[in-house]
């Protein structure tokens, strides 16, 4: 990767290894309906204002059946399922079995690595899938079965699967990007996004508020989801994605959980058990081999701008 990809990816890997440890701590508060309502709406006040300036909007409603599907891939559903699973999962699991992102990812490059038409050249979402790459994916794969295998008990069964689905979601959300709404304006894209999903929250979110004011941790913790971990991560991943492609930016999750794993042990107490020790060091190991570029594979991708 180019010296920026390296530096947007190090710096999405921090700021997306810290939800976890704020979800964990904000579901101890709210329900998951007014978590993601309040998310989305303070990330909202932030990145609408820009948008508009910006003249990102106009148009964009043409485009209104992707931008409703990557809503739902990339925000509505995970965000939800997230937090219902973090009411029962620790925030270090969580962090680590959201690895299995760049799986996905790599499949559905695989999947579109095709020639588009009859001219030839490589569909703009495709990424072959290259011996070092797929042995890289193997890799996290195994972390994240030793997980599963080592530190979670019959109980946690649905936690897991709807983890399992917001990584498939995570994995669509820069396809749906990168095919459908490539040429328009990345900011504007991931405001609407947010704004439809505090839309479609806030009956729930504001019915599901506590009768009392919640702890002021949990405030911070919903300031510092909207703020950060939205919508300075949106924009910055949306610029991930334009510079290193859509299937290498979902291995951003191989980084994230060593920052969910530490945060989750040192400031919530959280056991270090013997399934984290194999699954931290098998996911990093595997980001290493995942973010390989097959040889032969350099056609630009085409994605979405964060301008």
């Amino acid at each position: 990767m180019s010296r920026k990809g390296w530096v947007l990816f190090v710096a999405l890997g921090v700021i997306w290894g810290v939800p976890y440890l704020f979800i964990k701590v904000a579901v101890g508060g709210v329900t998951p309906a007014s978590l993601v309502f309040f998310r989305c709406a303070v990330a909202v006040l932030l990145l609408m204002p820009i948008a508009v300036y910006n003249g990102g909007l106009r148009g964009l409603h043409r485009h209104w059946k992707p931008l409703l599907a990557f809503t739902c891939a990339e925000i509505a559903l995970p965000w939800f399922l997230l937090s219902r699973a973090e009411q029962q999962l620790s925030s270090s699991l969580t962090g680590l079995l959201i690895a299995g992102v760049p799986l996905v990812g790599a499949l559905l490059g695989w999947a579109t690595a095709r020639t588009s038409g009859g001219s030839g050249k490589p569909s703009p979402a495709g990424e072959k899938l290259g011996p070092r790459r797929i042995s890289g994916l193997a890799v996290g794969l195994a972390g994240v079965a030793a997980l599963v295998g080592l530190d979670l008990s019959g109980g946690d069964t649905w936690a897991v699967v709807q983890v399992g689905i917001v990584a498939i979601g995570y994995a669509l959300g820069p396809f749906i990007l990168s095919r459908h709404l490539a040429e328009q304006n990345g900011t504007a894209v991931m405001a609407v996004a947010l704004a439809l999903t505090a839309v479609l929250y806030a009956p729930v979110g504001i019915a599901q508020l506590p009768d009392h004011w919640p702890a002021g941790k949990v405030v911070v913790s919903l300031i510092v989801l909207g703020v950060l971990c939205t919508a300075i991560a949106l924009v910055t991943f949306n610029a991930l994605i334009d510079e290193v492609g859509p299937v290498r930016a979902t291995v951003i999750t191989y980084v994230n959980p060593a920052v969910a794993v530490a945060l989750g042990v040192l400031l919530l107490h959280e056991k270090f058990t013997a399934g984290i020790a194999v699954g931290f060091v098998l996911v990093l190991a595997g980001s290493v081999l995942a973010t390989h570029r097959s040889p032969g594979n350099s056609a630009p991708e085409q994605v979405a701008s964060a301008e």
